[in-house]
């Protein structure tokens, strides 16, 4: 289109599928540009609106509406930094995701590759669990106090009971422990083992969940790309740097 050409509200409208009025909250939101006015206040838009309202549609689909909202009024403001900052923020929170399921599936296959101890099934003391492991007693009492274990007690005594699945949770926290995950990273894998019931439905939730974070990242990347040509067409239609803050484009 001719970047001189104006364009009304419906017109944008149609280009991405949404209402007139919400063309309108988008520009009062900050994700598009100021609109000019006609003299009898009508709000009329150009071809950096309709490429801000490109940016933030691919930005919608991969970061969200929040975070796509925030991009738009940081690039806005002049402030670049701020919006690629938090276009990385969500890539390192997307990487976390991927981290925490790679511990998932590395815990559950050294699971399956050891042989299953024969437990009674009124269960275990906490030194009988300690040697089991070869790990400190200390450990396991961290490891509760942090919420990842939840043993029982023996009425009367006030003892800890490891339960199989105690002792099972405590072989799964060992294991991501030797291999440097953290605390947070290991609480989402056993809370799905738990919410499954068992080590091959967790096995599926994984790989679904892979396939989907892998979709989200092309989305993400699809959007990204878009911002950075936008921040470009910015750049060039203000006279400002994208490293920088610039006038908002009118």
């Amino acid at each position: 289109m001719n970047s001189h050409e104006r364009l009304r509200p419906v017109d944008l409208a149609r280009l991405a599928g949404v209402s007139a009025q919400q063309i309108r909250n988008y520009e009062e939101a900050g994700v598009l540009p100021p609109a000019a006015r006609t003299a009898s206040g009508y709000r009329t838009f150009g071809d950096v609106h309709r490429r801000a309202l490109l940016t933030y549609r691919a930005l919608l689909e991969g970061y969200g509406p929040a975070t796509a909202a925030q991009v738009m009024r940081a690039v806005h403001t002049g402030d670049a930094p701020a919006a690629l900052a938090l276009v990385d923020a969500a890539h390192a929170a997307l990487h976390e995701e991927r981290t925490a399921l790679r511990a998932a599936g590395e815990a559950l296959e050294t699971l399956a590759r050891e042989e299953p101890e024969a437990l009674p099934r009124s269960g275990l003391r906490i030194g009988e669990v300690a040697a089991l492991l070869g790990v400190r007693r200390s450990a396991l009492r961290v490891w509760e106090a942090t919420g990842l274990l939840t043993p029982g007690r023996e009425r009367g005594t006030d003892y800890r009971v490891y339960r199989p699945a105690d002792v099972r949770d405590a072989r799964l926290i060992h294991t991501l422990r030797r291999g440097h995950y953290l605390f947070d990273q290991i609480r989402p894998v056993l809370e799905g083992l738990r919410r499954e019931g068992s080590s091959e439905a967790l096995r599926t939730v994984i790989r679904a969940r892979g396939e989907t974070l892998t979709a989200r990242t092309r989305t993400m990347l699809a959007g990204a790309g878009r911002l950075d040509g936008y921040l470009s067409a910015v750049a060039t239609t203000t006279g400002s740097t994208a490293g920088g803050p610039g006038p908002s484009p009118t």
